[in-house]
């Protein structure tokens, strides 16, 4: 594209760059877009003049010159930009979970790098290049953002809605719901729903990648857990991703109670006998009786 003849155009292409965290000099670009220094400065001023006015509130958004390196940059303020040590993070946490397709994965890891200044990119991109070339998805192989996306919006509005489920025995079935939370846990998104007959007052489970054709009913529903508990206290209870009622469990513990009370978010210390913790916790359904009979004699006396 010719830049010299259009002003609008090379102050947009200039300010993309120095918004990909390009570092500028003045005759460089004066060079690249055939124009003089002088009508760079220009148009650098006017980028300068539109942050100004444009991010008013923000003291850290601006155009900066350094002196020692000769260049111009963007120095952009935390509250828009992650930081790389931010982003890393995230695209480590991502490429453990296994949750997405390796398509979504790349989509998404890709955005998070470009997030990160263009001298980091290489660092960035070689701490995970083994562990993306060696990612292995989950064998239900679904693309998730798109109905994590629809489900996030008839929850927002409170509307019903009706999909086709398929259980883990291979069992069909036309499920109709109101949806009300959106969890991950350990490799899979679910969503939360109550009945749409009103047949239980506790929450049914499905894993997303197996919910298809949904679709609203036109009706709407009040959120049937409000007068209850809050939304976060709710999600402690699901912790175990099964269906069931409120279950109250009390029992003694042996292990390690760091890694209990981070397991179980409702779990409770009432007593402690020499390193024999007494606990107290709440969950939905039987995930965890089945979970705390996994723990071998750490737990005894469970009641």
């Amino acid at each position: 594209m010719e830049f010299s003849n259009n002003n609008s155009f090379r102050m947009l292409h200039i300010y993309e760059r120095l918004n990909r965290g390009e570092k500028l000099g003045k005759d460089q670009l004066a060079n690249e877009y055939e124009v003089s220094p002088k009508t760079i400065q220009r148009d650098l001023d006017d980028l300068r003049a539109y942050l100004s006015e444009a991010h008013s509130f923000e003291q850290d958004v601006a155009i900066r010159y350094s002196k020692r390196e000769n260049c111009y940059s963007l120095v952009r303020y935390e509250r828009e930009w992650m930081t790389n040590e931010e982003a890393l993070a995230l695209c480590k946490i991502l490429l453990e979970s296994r949750a997405f397709c390796k398509e979504e994965l790349l989509q998404i890891i890709e955005k998070l790098i470009m997030q990160i200044a263009p001298e980091d990119k290489k660092v960035a991109q070689e701490m995970i290049r083994n562990e993306v070339f060696n990612y292995v998805p989950l064998q239900h192989g679904q693309p998730l953002l798109a109905p994590i996306w629809e489900l996030s919006q008839h929850i927002f509005r409170h509307e019903m809605i009706c999909f086709d489920y398929v259980r883990q025995d291979g069992k069909k079935s036309r499920r109709r719901m109101k949806p009300v939370s959106i969890l991950f846990s350990e490799f899979y998104f679910y969503c939360l729903a109550f009945d749409g007959e009103d047949r239980t007052d506790y929450p049914i489970v499905f894993r997303i990648d197996r919910m298809s054709e949904i679709k609203p009913t036109g009706e709407k529903f009040v959120v049937p857990y409000a007068k209850q508990f809050k939304d976060g206290e709710f999600r402690k209870r699901i912790q175990f991703m099964y269906t069931g009622p409120l279950r109250r469990v009390t029992f003694e513990y042996t292990g390690v109670l760091e890694a209990m009370l981070d397991k179980v978010p409702t779990a409770k210390v009432i007593a402690e006998t020499d390193g024999v913790y007494t606990i107290t916790a709440e969950s939905y359904g039987d995930g965890i009786l089945m979970w705390l009979g996994a723990q071998g004699d750490k737990v005894q006396n469970l009641r």
